[in-house]
This record gives structure tokens, sequence and C-alpha cells, in this order.
């Protein structure tokens, strides 16, 4: 099987994942497949996008900039959901249209000042350290709410929900723990703040898909298990 043809058939197994997880939990609305595609070539992004995803992540600044320049077809939408250092902010605010990594004020400003006009509004998820790890970006869980209120007051950036990279955990109840506190937080957003789009919950990945299922995810980022093991990561 060619390597285009691997791709297609992993992205019809995923979606039938997902089918299978929303029928056993009783969702009516699947969420959206998203592709994550760092250390992924030109040719392996143009199967996902004929495959019917289109919904691309990129972790790397510079990579995803080689990349929406080769590709003869882009998808809908280019989501940044990677850690965000301040002197990138322009290149994401200008070519992204969404940004899943926002995870403190300065982010938030400089984007919102850099995105160009003609492009529209930026859609923003808050990214939370949901498990206080050390070792995850993320806002902490007492700052999320003072953030959101921060990106409701920008022009230029519109806020769509929460991300979050829970601690790795093999046990279905702990990873559902997990996603279900983010969900908490996301709910208490919506009561605090009912003018606001929030829509969107970004948590799941090819090892805890069925449990962010479970728990409301509204798009789910799939890499190794549509495009095979991570190779050698290029920044």
């Amino acid at each position: 099987m060619s390597n285009q043809a691997t791709i297609i058939a992993n992205i019809a197994a995923i979606q039938a994942r997902i089918a299978a997880a929303c029928q056993l939990y009783e969702r009516q609305s699947p969420p959206r497949l998203m592709a994550v595609t760092k250390t992924r070539n030109v040719t392996e992004i143009s199967a996902a996008i004929a495959a019917g995803i289109t919904d691309i992540g990129e972790n790397y600044l510079q990579e995803a900039l080689s990349k929406q320049a080769e590709l003869r077809v882009q998808p809908d939408a280019w989501h940044f959901i990677g850690p965000i250092q301040t002197n990138k902010t322009r290149a994401i605010a200008s070519h992204f249209d969404w940004v899943h990594s926002v995870d403190r004020a300065k982010i938030i400003t400089r984007l919102n000042e850099q995105r160009p006009a003609q492009r529209g509004p930026l859609n923003i998820c808050l990214q939370v350290n949901i498990n206080d790890e050390d070792s995850k970006a993320g806002a902490n869980i007492d700052e999320v709410a003072e953030l959101a209120k921060l990106v409701l007051s920008q022009t230029h950036l519109r806020l769509r929900g929460l991300m979050a990279i829970p601690a790795n955990t093999d046990d279905l109840q702990q990873q559902r723990q997990n996603f279900a506190a983010l969900r908490g937080i996301f709910t208490s957003l919506q009561t605090q703040f009912p003018e606001a789009p929030l829509d969107t919950l970004s948590m799941g990945m090819s090892s805890d898909m069925e449990a962010a299922v479970a728990e409301g995810a509204t798009i789910v980022r799939i890499g190794s298990d549509i495009f095979g093991p991570r190779i050698a990561q290029v920044k």
C-alpha cells in the first residue's frame, strides 16, 4: 500500500473510531478532525486534504510557513498549536486562522495588534495547564477567566474556547477526569461571558481521543494515527 493510500485508510479508521465513540457516549455531533502535521511533508498533507481533512495543525512556525507556500491545495483552516514565542507572533497572526496555544496576556495583545485587519478576527483558544505540570505550557486554571476577558476586549481576536494537553496516562477514567475538568472551566466561561462565541473544546490526541469525545471535545488533534510515528523534528 502506498503512503498516500495508508494515510487515506488511517483517516477512515479514525473517523470510524470517532463515530463509534459518539454512539457509545450518545453524542449527536462528532468533533472536527484536525490533522497534526509537524514534521510531515507536503505530499503527506496533500493526501490528508484529498481524504477530506479540512483542518491542519502545526507546532513549528517556520516549518508551517514553508508548507503553506508549497501546498497547491490549501485546507479550510490552518491552526497553530505549538508554544508561542513573542518574536513569532506577527507571523502567526498573519498566516493562521486559529491559535490554540495562547496562555499569557502579552501574547494576546501582540496577536491582536499584529493581526491584519483584512483577514478578519483570529480565532483563539486559551491553553490551560489542566494538571499544573511544570513541563507543560498553558495558563494556570485561576488565570483563565482574566485571560478570557482580555481576549474579549481585543478588536482583532475572537475567543472560541479552550485547549489542553493533559498529563499522559493510559487510564480511561483518568483521561476522562482530566477532560471533564477542562469542560468544567469551559462551561464556567460560557456562564461568565454569555456574549462570547465560546463553542470550542480542543482536546484529545491519538492516545486519548475516545475520552475526549466522551467529555465533549469539538476538535480532536490527531497526528501519529494518521501519518505514522513521528519523524525527526524540524523547528
